[in-house]
């Protein structure tokens, strides 16, 4: 049991509550794993605190979609009325681009939310249809309803399959299942 088997993904722990869960996080990052991921039925907010996340970078997505679209809609405008088609209709100047702001707001929050949504994607590594820790029964059968789970992957440097195991049960786990890759 002190070796990984290639098949192995990891161990999981199922703790009772959420605050266990975020005790034994926060204790699990203390002592130097950082292959570690937690699954709870609803939103923990100090979860990603206590495992020591690193901010999301979706927020540049989103800013970078609403810049391209910005620009784009003030470019296509720009050339449509004054290089591609100039039209002086009742003395109005051909860049009279107060005239362009409307268009210009509407690419912006279109492509702004098109930049979300692909960087979510791209960031949560989505459509994902099969990971390792639906072949843990026990997380099949609470992972989504009343269960508070955190996982060590056997990729993490510092992983032991034995010292883990009994590392988590330590910690307060109510039941510790190895993850089949």
């Amino acid at each position: 049991m002190d070796k990984k088997s290639p098949e192995m993904y990891g161990i999981l722990a199922r703790f009772p509550d959420p605050e266990s869960l975020v005790n034994a996080a926060q204790q699990v990052t203390e002592a130097g794993y950082r292959q570690i991921d937690a699954y709870t039925p609803f939103p923990v907010e100090e979860l990603a605190d206590a495992m020591r996340l690193k901010p999301s970078k979706l927020p540049y997505a989103i800013l970078a979609g609403g810049i391209i679209g910005g620009l784009l809609g003030f470019l296509m405008q720009y050339y449509a009325t004054v290089i591609d088609l100039p039209l002086n209709i009742g003395g109005r100047p051909l860049f009279s681009w107060p005239a362009y702001i409307p268009i210009t707001f509407e690419l912006t929050v279109l492509l702004a939310a098109l930049g979300g949504v692909i960087g979510l994607f791209v960031v949560t590594r989505f459509p994902q249809p099969y990971h390792p820790v639906f072949n843990v029964e026990d997380f099949q059968k609470h992972g989504s309803q009343d269960g508070f789970y955190l996982g060590i992957e056997a990729s993490d440097p510092k992983f032991n399959l034995t010292d883990t195991w009994k590392f988590m049960e330590n910690l307060g786990a109510i039941l510790v299942s190895e993850i089949e890759a």
